[in-house]
């Protein structure tokens, strides 16, 4: 299978792409506003297919890699689902306890792209936790159109007590010395940040791409820091980026943020067209960077 890059579609239809997979417009919409894209023989079906995720390309750390070890781990969640599971991975042989890195998926679960994610930071040297909020629905269902309609439907106050519930427990691992961090995409961006201000005293750094920003009066209870990552044609998120940014400021937040020119939504997945590597690339050296300085 071919990869192909944002520079193949045009702009338009990448934003309409980004308008249905955040539930603003549904598929019959984005497939009747698509159809003036499909040309010379394509059907706006066959451009959203092409849009979609190719899990194929997810697999910078495959399942058997021997340099990791990685299982599904359960964790209690009183205060949200009850029973919670997540992707536990460290590295093979790991001797000593390690920070720990809590890794949250975009708005469709646990996807193979997220658990590829957590599968590299044991390679930088950390233990690293990607919970799923589809667990109490079944888990991540093997598609993102149907992941994305179970996660719409769960109750988001509980996802995020999910999330909470799973921080705690691996800031309490056996396998994690309880400096703790947090990355996360999309919804996982948004939650990067809730998390920073929910759980100040542990969450010592937090790496959001592309997030959802919280209120100035939650900004103001972060005390870890942020590295922030934003698509310079992510419009949508990038709107309430000012507001953020003047929060942390007068909260005297530790921040640093980046956004990357000419990239959409999305660019550090490389299972779709929205990925862009040298974007990827960077912001992932910067956050491992970050990372390794701030829970060292």
């Amino acid at each position: 299978m071919e990869r192909k890059t944002a520079t193949e579609f045009d702009q338009e239809l990448l934003y309409l792409y980004d308008y249905y997979v955040h539930g603003q417009i549904d598929r019959r919409t984005f497939l009747e506003r698509a159809a003036k894209f499909a040309v010379g023989g394509l059907t706006a079906a066959a451009l959203l297919e092409s849009l979609s995720p190719h899990y194929v390309f997810a697999a910078q750390v495959p399942k058997d890699d021997a340099r990791v070890k990685s299982d599904y781990v359960k964790y209690p969640s009183p205060d949200g689902s009850g029973e919670m599971r997540g992707l536990f991975a460290k590295p093979a042989g790991a001797k000593t306890k390690l920070p720990g890195i809590i890794v949250v998926h975009e708005n469709r679960g646990l996807n193979p792209y997220i658990e590829d994610v957590a599968r590299r930071l044991p390679l930088a040297g950390f233990v690293a936790f990607a919970p799923d909020a589809l667990y109490p629905v079944g888990g991540y269902p093997g598609n993102d159109d149907e992941g994305r309609t179970m996660q719409a439907k769960l109750d988001g106050k509980k996802i995020i007590e999910d999330f909470v519930a799973a921080t705690k427990f691996l800031h309490d691992h056996p396998d994690c010395n309880g400096k703790i961090g947090v990355v996360g995409f999309c919804f996982g961006g948004g939650m990067a940040n809730t998390l920073a201000w929910r759980l100040p005293d542990i969450v010592k750094a937090a790496a959001p791409y592309y997030g959802g920003q919280p209120s100035a009066e939650n900004a103001a209870k972060i005390k870890g820091a942020l590295l922030l990552h934003y698509a310079g044609l992510d419009t949508r998120v990038n709107a309430g980026w000012p507001a953020y940014e003047e929060a942390l400021k007068k909260a005297g937040v530790e921040y640093e943020a980046f956004i990357y020119p000419d990239v959409n939504h999305g660019f550090h997945n490389d299972t779709t067209p929205r990925y862009d590597k040298a974007a990827a690339e960077l912001s992932w050296e910067r956050t491992l960077a970050f990372f390794k300085k701030k829970l060292a």
